[in-house]
């Protein structure tokens, strides 16, 4: 069985440390067991080698958070791409072509499909392998896990089981059951309702044949290739895939799970795992009760006589917010589509410091660079804007047009538009980056190579004309 881990959304609920490109999972808030920050996808990842999960797993996500996992999880993880955000039914339809024409997968290969951020036990994932033996013993279509609830929760969907007799109404067997119906986020009568009729929480998670979501690709006319899924990608119909493949299935089963499972999708959630109640430049007064406060300012935040509360900042914003409301920040008239001003990339980190748009001179971007130990920004030109990097700490690599020196504190480096630029840390490096041009943006970098080795190749190689 192969599993597909779903790497997608922006985590509006947690803001402002999530955004578009920093999602809730990529956020180092949980500690641990040797108490150190870790991020729900490298918890997950940890686990899943922790149950010695031999078959390959691999990650579809977003162009955005391509730096992030490879950061977080390491440059080799194998990541199935979108070229687009659309919803999970596109992106696993774009997972299984892959699976099944680029890697040639037999269509009788069962597939397993799991969000990337569940907050679950260890042994949650041996759950998730014997979904195999479940879809290939039942003949169902799909086979889901749903989680016994805990209380009449509004916020989860639930999976409706068909009880065979009455002597079934008490329990919860350990096999799995075929599934009558599904509910969708409830009122709190009807969550109360459904608990009592046995009804599981769904957690996201399903398995079927590959063959099976092929036969679905080709019945309502989409491709079953690779290359032409992702041709005809802006095309597929933006939807979930609850919606568009699990609900109007026939033949599907549930295997139930009693045990740990969170959606740490709230500040109200996530404060219950962590492991401490401040991180960053705080003082929290002895005064203050069930109250968190998360700071990546380098000003210091006091808190005094706070009960329940979260209080969250970063370059992109300041939450105040008791734990009970504060999920209602995603409803809140905020300019979600504005420039994240903190990003995580794979060789390091940025801030914006400071951004100016002027009719005359254009647009100017300052920005704080991190780049770690060993790491190197790709070698790249832009069209529309020219770059000064001066250096404030650390030492590395630079090239400039196919020219390679040393730099190091006080250095300054200009980078004229269209000029080809890369640099390599040999120590850990920071540095301050203006951007001066008519247009500031992600496209306008053209990179010519990514990794080091290759970089030095290209340019021995330009030096050389009889190479």
């Amino acid at each position: 069985m192969k599993l597909i881990l779903l790497s997608g959304g922006s985590g509006k609920r947690l803001w402002p440390l999530s955004n578009d490109v920093r999602s809730k999972q990529f956020l180092k808030l949980i500690g641990n067991a040797h108490a150190q920050p870790e991020a729900m996808v490298q918890r997950v990842w940890r686990q899943l080698a922790s149950r010695n999960w031999s078959e390959p797993v691999y990650i579809s996500t977003g162009r955005s958070h391509v730096d992030l996992l490879q950061s977080q999880l390491g440059e080799d993880v194998p990541l199935i791409v979108e070229p687009e955000k659309r919803d999970t039914f596109p992106a696993i339809a774009l997972a299984v072509t892959y699976l099944y024409s680029a890697l040639t997968m037999d269509p009788d290969e069962v597939i397993a499909i799991m969000p990337v951020d569940p907050f679950v036990e260890d042994r949650f994932m041996d759950r998730i392998k014997e979904l195999e033996n479940v879809i290939l013993k039942s003949g169902a279509n799909l086979a889901l896990i749903g989680v016994k609830p805990t209380y009449p929760s509004t916020k989860y969907g639930y999976i409706v089981p068909q009880l065979e007799s009455q002597s079934d109404q008490g329990k919860i067997p350990h096999a799995y059951q075929k599934v009558k119906s599904f509910k969708e986020k409830p009122s709190l009568e009807q969550a109360q309702d459904l608990v009592e009729k046995k009804a599981l929480w769904n957690c996201g998670i399903f398995a079927f044949r590959l063959g099976y979501l092929i036969r679905e690709l080709e019945q309502k006319g989409l491709p079953t290739e690779y290359n032409r899924m992702l041709e005809q990608y802006s095309q597929m119909p933006a939807i979930s895939f609850d919606y568009e493949i699990v609900e109007k299935a026939e033949k599907v089963v549930v295997l139930p799970y009693e045990g740990a499972w969170k959606d740490l999708g709230t500040w109200n959630t996530l404060t219950e795992e962590m492991s401490r109640n401040t991180i960053g430049k705080v003082l929290l007064d002895e005064s203050c009760t069930n109250t968190h406060v998360i700071n990546e300012l380098d000003i210091p935040i006091v808190s005094i006589g706070l009960s329940d509360m979260i209080v969250a900042a970063s370059p992109d914003g300041i939450l105040v917010s008791s734990k009970e409301q504060s999920h209602m920040v995603k409803n809140l008239s905020l300019d979600w589509t504005k420039r994240p001003m903190y990003e995580e990339r794979r060789w390091g980190w940025y801030q914006v410091m400071h951004f100016q748009k002027n009719e005359d001179a254009g647009e100017v971007l300052t920005k704080q660079i991190h780049v770690y130990a060993g790491k190197n920004l790709s070698y790249q030109y832009h069209h529309h804007r020219s770059e000064v990097w001066i250096i404030v700490e650390g030492s590395g690599e630079f090239i400039l047009d196919d020219q390679l020196s040393q730099v190091g504190p006080g250095d300054v480096l200009q980078i004229p538009i269209g000029a080809k630029h890369a640099i390599k840390a040999t120590t850990e490096l920071a540095f301050i980056e203006v951007q001066m041009g008519s247009q500031l943006v992600e496209e306008d970098i053209v990179r010519l190579g990514m990794t080091w080795s290759a970089i030095l190749e290209q340019i021995r190689k330009h030096g050389d004309p009889n190479d």
